[in-house]
């Protein structure tokens, strides 16, 4: 676009500030950033922050408690509560991805910074004795299902195998793919696509200059992902394989089922558009975010919208009443979701979230403040629960489904790599014990059969079963029952491996 022509556009939208450096920039940069601009609908983006900062302003008023709904027993499945379903569930959900009707959508646009690391997060390694990054380990559950899949249904079929990334980590995703062959998948079933970037402003509305002619971006939530879902034709995509079951899942979480047919089949029976995995809130004060109805609409309460006393509220069981922890595990219908692409998206208010954002000063200095000075809007995935005409909430144990990957490691904290590597190893020693084999220290005396990581100080016994060999603890029986083991104990592909020592 020629400058004039720029110019007034800027002027018209109140962002004539943008251009304050025009004139020290090299004609490269000029046209790098004018390029940026082009990209982008100025009014729409005041329109965004407007409507933005108003409901956030209502929201901060606005507590939600008397509200509120916990969700009813009618629309719950449970892995615990249901278990003489849950093999029903399964071959339902196996007999869907039989037929090729499932695939899986994995959110993947978030950087490792917390994690202290440069690259996606997907390409972190937690530290197991295989070394297998989160994407290694996701693929090869979705390579072992499309194997259990034909096994029921005696054909093959494939689990296309959709990954939305951001703009910071579109091209690093895939290379890395690349580099490692796909992990085994087809590449033809393993499609990247770009979530959309939105400016951060400040708070007079003013689009923030993170260098004399660069713009401040950042992704626009993983609710951008329906935005992203019709302009990246992704949507004609999958109606082109004949998808009808789409798995939405949050790429950080080391212990997720990609397209577990279990949930998959729960779904499917009960007639569902829309669905939502969950855990059990057991502490009231958990920073994470409720299923439940408000006005009626089921959708994702955040723990800083209701007061304490709502947040402690328990059943006669003694349960927590909100207790369906959100963990970005979700089930769509192709049908519903193409409703939210060409009906609803449009309607979805972005969210406020207040951050301190690097900026250059009038003198062009790059200042980086020490209190939030702008924000960025982000749409959420949870946002059209609101739409569902059948929605249903599927409870898993936390300690065999959830264990979020956020944070680097540190002396007591949460959800880094040791406390997700501990989680995985816990599951897996559990798998084996139900298997029927056990474990042995050096004194040759058998480890306790419970192993409990409840209390932080406890270090859970040194096990890792590939994907590969087992999706869900299924099939270990031929390979442990009436074994003992010595730690660190790995089971892959190429059969059991007992690294004495000292874990090498």
């Amino acid at each position: 676009m020629d400058m004039d022509k720029q110019r007034e556009r800027l002027a018209e939208a109140g962002q004539s500030h943008l251009l304050q450096f025009w004139n020290e920039l090299s004609p490269e940069e000029q046209a790098e950033m004018n390029l940026d601009m082009d990209a982008m609908d100025f009014k729409e983006i005041n329109g965004f922050f407007k409507n933005a900062m108003e409901t956030s302003s209502q929201t901060k008023q606005d507590k939600v408690d008397s509200r509120m709904e916990p969700v009813p027993r009618e629309v719950l499945g449970s892995v615990t509560r249901d278990r003489d379903s849950l093999k029903d569930w399964e071959k339902e959900g196996l007999s869907c991805i039989g037929q090729n009707k499932v695939a899986v959508l994995l959110l993947a646009g978030g950087q490792g910074t917390r994690l202290g690391v440069p690259y996606p997060k997907g390409m972190y390694d937690v530290g197991l004795p295989s070394h297998k990054t989160l994407f290694q380990i996701q693929a090869e559950r979705i390579l072992k299902l499309q194997r259990l899949a034909e096994q029921q249904h005696g054909t093959k079929c494939c689990i296309p195998w959709y990954i939305m990334t951001s703009g910071r980590t579109m091209e690093s995703t895939k290379e890395f793919f690349a580099k490692h062959k796909y992990f085994g998948l087809s590449q033809d079933d393993v499609i990247f696509f770009q979530q959309g970037m939105l400016p951060a402003m400040g708070y007079s509305g003013k689009i923030i200059l993170e260098g004399k002619g660069k713009l401040s971006m950042a992704p626009d939530g993983n609710g951008g992902l329906y935005r992203a879902l019709g302009t990246q034709r992704i949507i004609q995509d999958m109606e082109k394989r004949g998808i009808s079951c789409i798995h939405v899942y949050c790429v950080d979480n080391i212990l997720v089922k990609v397209a577990d047919p279990a949930f998959v089949g729960f779904c499917v029976r009960m007639g569902a558009d829309c669905g939502a995995k969950v855990v059990e809130k057991t502490n009231p004060t958990e920073a994470v975010g409720v299923v439940c109805k408000v006005d009626g609409r089921y959708q994702v309460v955040e723990y800083s919208e209701i007061t304490l006393a709502t947040a402690e509220r328990r059943t006669s069981d003694g349960r927590l009443m909100f207790n369906a922890g959100n963990v970005a595990n979700h089930f769509f219908s192709l049908s519903f979701l193409k409703d939210i692409v060409n009906t609803h998206e449009p309607q979805l208010q972005h969210h406020v979230a207040q951050k301190k954002i690097p900026y250059v000063n009038a003198q062009g200095q790059l200042i980086k403040p020490d209190k939030p000075n702008g924000i960025k809007m982000e749409k959420f995935v949870f946002d059209i629960f609101q739409f569902a005409k059948t929605f249903v909430v599927y409870e898993v144990l936390r300690e065999d489904e959830f264990s979020p990957l956020k944070n680097a490691d540190s002396q007591d904290g949460k959800d880094n790599p040791t406390t997700a590597r501990h989680a995985l190893m816990s599951l897996h020693h559990r798998w084996v014990l139900n298997a029927g084999g056990h474990f042995i220290d050096e004194n040759g005396t058998r480890v306790p059969a419970i192993p409990s990581l409840k209390d932080g100080t406890d270090l859970p016994i040194k096990c890792e079963i590939s994907p590969l060999v087992s999706y869900g603890g299924e099939g270990l029986e031929a390979l442990v029952k009436g074994r003992e083991f010595r730690p660190t104990l790995v089971i892959n592909e190429n059969g059991l491996h007992e690294l004495v020592k000292n874990g090498l």
